[in-house]
């Protein structure tokens, strides 16, 4: 009966403490599973967030692939235009060079022959020279045509700052200080923008 006495007692502090750790066991595990709720959530807001970076990444390299290429487009056109420009001028002036070219052959011919005639001593012969020109050259030489080719013809000439350019500048400032000050749209400046556009569809 006394050693009834003395296990009651041990058997109820065991059963007692043995319950109280499979009810500390089970909040354990309990709270291992909500951790490992969270940690899942966690990896999956990791990969959500990769996702939508690269998301973000991309579309914002196609803006931009697509904003080069409108620049490069009209960067081209501006460059055919300048070109277009360029061939004119150099294309004018070039035949202008060949016109005094051409004038320059023929007053140095008139000037061969005049020289020639000064060199004859005898009157006949001078006169020879005046009315034949050179051996095989029949245009006559007379003083107006020698006055009329010393004032160099009535070719064309360029106007002062024919060569000049500046016309085909172009400022890109504003751009360039548009483009620094490109940022990403917040919520705020989202709701701004619909407040803006149901004002508008209200009047």
């Amino acid at each position: 009966a006394h050693k009834d006495c003395e296990v009651a007692p041990l058997q109820s502090v065991f059963q007692g403490q043995k319950s109280e750790l499979n009810n500390c066991i089970s909040m354990l595990v309990a709270g291992n599973d909500r951790i490992q709720t969270i940690i899942s959530q966690l990896e999956d807001s990791q990969r959500s967030t990769e996702e939508n970076s690269q998301a973000a990444e991309r579309e914002l390299c196609e803006r931009f692939g697509a904003l080069e290429a409108v620049l490069a487009e009209k960067k081209s056109e501006l460059l055919r235009r300048i070109a277009k420009e360029r061939e004119d001028k150099t294309g004018f002036v070039q035949a202008l060079v060949l016109k005094y070219k051409e004038q320059l052959e023929k007053s140095s011919r008139l000037v061969e022959t005049a020289i020639q005639a000064m060199e004859e001593t005898g009157g006949a012969a001078f006169l020879m020279v005046r009315a034949w020109g050179r051996a095989g050259d029949r245009s006559r030489l007379s003083l107006p045509r020698i006055v009329e080719a010393s004032k160099g013809g009535h070719l064309e000439k360029i106007e002062q700052g024919f060569e000049n350019m500046d016309g085909f500048s172009v400022s890109l400032d504003h751009i360039a200080d548009a483009v620094r000050a490109l940022d990403f749209e917040t919520d705020e400046e989202e709701d701004e923008f619909f407040e803006g556009e149901e004002g508008e569809t209200e009047e």
